[in-house]
């Protein structure tokens, strides 16, 4: 488990040198969350930080997020105890919305029971986020076009 905290941290941090204006805190405290719940097999693709949030003032929701080969995982450590997890499946996955203001942008990745919204991104990663997250997303559902069609 500590090989990938140290990935995800890796790959948070990277994020965070290519984009400085992206808000986030405690990185390998989030990374230590969701490496928790990767899976057998399971690798993390790509990563990248926001605040889960609506409001841009508010600075103190910050998310990792993990696009891994089978789902995309949030998580956040909490201040005092406890931690927050979210992992939305591709069968889950139905819309992925780019806002972009003067300095931040936001994500919003809709999905069957709500709407995921990841604030305070630094606008210049939006195209790239976009990118990532919507050729996962067609990747997956190539997958399970393929799977439904070997089951009839």
């Amino acid at each position: 488990m500590n090989n990938i905290a140290d990935a995800v941290y890796n790959k948070a941090l990277e994020f965070k040198r290519r984009f400085p204006k992206t808000i986030a805190w405690r990185l390998r405290a989030h990374s230590k969350v969701v490496a928790k719940f990767f899976n057998p097999g399971e690798e993390a693709n790509y990563v990248f930080i926001a605040q889960k949030n609506w409001h841009w003032y508010n600075l103190l929701s910050t998310y990792i997020v993990v696009l891994t080969n089978k789902r995309i995982l949030l998580a956040q450590k909490r201040l005092l105890f406890g931690y927050w997890y979210l992992s939305i499946t591709p069968d889950m996955f139905n819309d992925l919305t780019v806002k972009s203001g003067i300095i931040w942008g936001k994500i919003n990745i809709d999905t069957i029971k709500e709407t995921v919204i990841l604030s305070n991104i630094d606008k210049r990663a939006l195209p790239e986020i976009e990118t990532q997250v919507t050729t996962y997303m067609m990747e997956q559902n190539q997958k399970m076009i393929k799977i439904e069609k070997n089951i009839q």
